[in-house]
């Protein structure tokens, strides 16, 4: 084990490539959009080594009002028990308001850390994937016939805001902007009398075409929308992760070709319970983005 001195700081857009390298370190996929989305809407904390190389990272996003949730917490294996994990997330805690509900969705590995350090597990997401598409959301009922899909333009901006402040229970405005100028594709479903019903995005990675986030008042309209998205985009490997407390809309994906890889749980500190929401919540951004 490295015998020196190692100080959290804080990392800059130009550490970009060092975040991508320590992510592919351990198999994540971070590349240089998924980092500047990132820091567009928080902060990045980490380590270097001696040589300057990034040795660990955790980021810390916030939304208003008071909710922030942790990502990318990541420690280079030659590095691993010396405590930089809880350093970097300490580091995340302290850079926000203590009364912040914080939120962060944990692998297995990270989860006995984050109960040490005061975090309870609220919920679950199921990460899906697919990698053969077929077309069983295209049509689940009449009320398709209700729904018009169309892609997202800047006139919907205002509409999908307030839409996912209620489906989250903060505004995430800033994040959202990053998102979409992140975004291969959006879409938005009105409905007959021009209401805005539901909209999502389709951000490709280096491995799948992330499906996320997906926010819609019913899931027939999420149903549209993963169809418009996944539809167009047959031979892509699929990704979308869907919150816990829809069990309807994940046995429509799994009827359509998505098998379940994982199941993290949803952790916060500060707080008994999430914000308030609505449960229009089908598909979480990524697992950083809460």
């Amino acid at each position: 084990m490295p015998n020196q001195t190692l100080v959290v700081e804080q990392l800059r857009i130009t550490d970009t490539q060092g975040l991508i390298d320590l992510s592919a370190s351990i198999g994540w996929d971070y590349d240089e959009q998924d980092i500047q989305t990132i820091m567009s809407s928080g902060t990045v904390w980490g380590h270097r080594n001696e040589q300057g190389d990034i040795i660990s990272s955790a980021a810390i996003l916030t939304y208003k009002p008071g909710l922030s949730t942790i990502g990318m917490v990541i420690v280079d294996q030659r590095y691993r028990g010396m405590g930089l994990g809880k350093a970097v997330v300490q580091a995340c805690m302290d850079a926000v308001d203590n009364s912040d509900t914080i939120m962060l969705i944990a692998t297995e590995e990270g989860r006995p850390l984050y109960e040490g350090m005061g975090y309870h597990t609220v919920s679950y997401v199921n990460k899906l994937v697919c990698s053969s598409y077929n077309s069983t959301l295209s049509n689940r009922s009449d009320y398709v016939s209700e729904m018009r899909t169309m892609p997202l333009g800047l006139e919907h901006f205002p509409g999908i805001r307030e839409l996912d402040q209620l489906a989250i229970g903060a505004d995430r405005e800033t994040f959202l902007s990053a998102r979409w100028k992140q975004a291969k594709q959006g879409v938005v479903v009105l409905d007959n009398e021009g209401n805005l019903i539901g909209y999502g995005f389709a951000v490709q990675g280096p491995k799948y075409l992330v499906l996320g986030p997906v926010v819609a008042v019913r899931q027939e309209a999420a149903s549209a929308m993963i169809h418009y998205l996944a539809g167009d985009n047959r031979g892509k490997l699929l990704r979308i992760d869907v919150p816990e407390e829809q069990p309807e809309f994940i046995e429509l994906l799994r009827q359509a070709g998505f098998e379940r890889e994982t199941h993290p749980p949803v952790m916060i500190k500060n707080a008994q319970q999430l914000p308030a929401r609505n449960r229009t919540l089908y598909g979480i951004a990524a697992q950083i983005f809460g």
